[in-house]
């Protein structure tokens, strides 16, 4: 048998030879009763599948590694995974979003540009990709901001992306975002719808022969998807193709609604209704479709997503710092909402999101037993996994793939350490993160990921940003200067 120090020398990206156990202090099991925690057991991986899930393995095995005082659980599923560089933050002591670069003035519209080449956008799905393995993500449906984008989304970066999940070893679901329009700033600063029909449908049929290309390629890791862009930027005829599309190909739709003001405006401008009633009107809902946020959806939106198999991806941290807060996870768990999980910006940190979730939920709910530190990680496993509809990720037990996340409970910043489950949840951050192992790869180990180097690419990735803040003010209504765009915190001190 082969001990811990075995495991640190095994190569990153591949998996170990024969059959092999991880044990652990904690792992966190699903049976035929439900899901349990098992105390001093292990889990036993042949190829890319789980053999066994539970008390000691009493078979054969080339190694066993024991990880100690860890917890080990299914790999997150992050429904809204951040892709590229996070704008967002950029808005938290920046407002109102239109005077930062959030919504186009009439005169950059008419000439949009690229404001990065293909190479800096396929170094930051795979930079971002890194990130998500760092924080125990194991499935990942890519999100990117087209504030920066001449239109959408291209094939040939998402093209980059499924090599880079390949190499990574990340499960993801790809489909570049396209769109039918936009908000305009016109020259007195009103909000001003645009459609261009034409280019959103031809922008749907390059995504879905990609889709169609991708499913199931990178031996399996990598499946299709359609990501339209939010909903006030599709029109009736493109979300019907899309749907339609989806059907034919039985993949997932990602479509963000019911998540702003904003939004909720220029729907009810242009259609008289909320984005869930316009879509129920036509028939689209379904459970196929994955609905970021829901932090402005109405009872009775909540009513239509539980009819329908609708799954709300919830962020609780991105909308919590722009002010939002969905009313509320207890809610929509009562009225049979499915719900998943997503980290949408950076760090996509799904235990820090799990923690601010549960905290806002008892906020929302006033009531401090609002949900639980097993409904959140619940959401996170087996709730993405029932949105993509696959019953082989988001649980730990025989047949399943072998994606699995552990976590260090010996971290001496999380003492106390009480129930483990409860202690990552409401004491830890995705920096506690020992170990991402996906398809039966180590894909991440102690702060390395396979297929990049980290301490090359955290410098390239923040001057890649920095260039990109640098173009703001062409984006931006009246072009004023960065630095009247983002003020620093504090004046800066005045030199001598």
């Amino acid at each position: 048998m082969t001990a811990i120090r075995g495991w640190t020398a095994l190569p990153l990206g591949k998996r170990p030879g024969g059959r092999w156990a991880m044990a652990a202090r904690w792992i966190v099991c699903d049976t035929p009763g439900g899901r349990r925690l098992v105390e001093n057991g292990e889990v036993v991986i042949e190829d890319d599948r789980i053999l066994h899930a539970g008390r000691p393995f009493a078979g054969d095995l080339a190694a066993r590694f024991d990880m100690g005082e860890a917890l080990v659980t299914p790999g997150f599923a992050d429904l809204d995974a951040l892709s590229d560089l996070d704008t967002t933050v950029l808005g938290m002591d920046n407002q109102p979003s239109w005077q930062k670069g959030r919504v186009w003035p009439s005169d950059y519209a008419a000439h949009p540009r690229e404001m990065y080449d293909p190479e800096e956008l396929a170094f930051q799905k795979r930079f971002a990709f890194e990130q998500l393995l760092l924080n125990g993500i194991t499935s990942a449906l890519p999100i990117a901001s087209l504030f920066y984008r001449a239109w959408g989304e291209t094939v040939a970066e998402f093209e980059a992306a499924a090599q880079a999940a390949g190499e990574t070893g990340l499960r993801v679901w790809l489909g570049p975002a396209y769109r039918s329009g936009g908000i305009v700033l016109d020259d007195h600063a009103r909000m001003q719808p645009v459609f261009d029909e034409a280019r959103g449908l031809a922008g749907l049929r390059e995504a879905a022969a990609f889709a169609e290309r991708i499913d199931g390629t990178h031996a399996g890791l990598v499946s299709g998807l359609f990501a339209p862009d939010r909903v006030e930027t599709c029109t009736e005829a493109l979300l019907r193709e899309t749907f339609a599309r989806a059907r034919d190909l039985d993949l997932p739709v990602r479509l963000h609604m019911a998540q702003g003001q904003m939004e909720l405006d220029t729907m009810r401008r242009l259609h008289g209704v909320t984005a869930p009633e316009w879509l129920d009107r036509m028939g689209l809902l379904s459970s196929r479709l994955i609905a970021p946020h829901a932090t402005v959806a109405t009872p009775e939106d909540l009513a239509r997503y539980a009819a329908n198999g609708v799954t709300a991806a919830h962020c609780p941290l991105v909308s919590a710092r722009h002010g939002a807060v969905l009313r509320s996870f207890s809610v929509l768990r009562t009225r049979g909402v499915r719900i998943g999980m997503g980290t949408d910006t950076a760090p996509p940190d799904m235990v820090l999101n799990m923690a601010l979730g549960l905290m806002a939920n008892r906020i929302a709910c006033a009531r401090g037993d609002a949900g639980s530190a097993a409904e959140f990680l619940d959401a996170a496993t087996l709730g993405g996994a029932e949105a993509l509809g696959r019953a082989d990720i988001g649980r730990l037990c025989p047949g399943a793939k072998a994606d699995l996340a552990v976590f260090d409970m010996a971290d001496s910043r999380i003492v106390p350490r009480i129930d483990p489950v409860q202690t990552l949840v409401y004491g830890a951050t995705g920096r506690v993160t020992r170990a991402t192992i996906v398809d039966g790869r180590v894909a991440m180990r102690g702060g390395e990921v396979a297929g990049i180097d980290l301490a090359a690419a955290r410098p390239l990735a923040q001057a890649q940003f920095d260039r990109l803040v640098a173009q703001y003010p062409d984006r931006t209504w009246n072009h004023p200067s960065v630095e009247t765009i983002f003020p620093p915190s504090y004046p800066p001190e005045e030199t001598p």
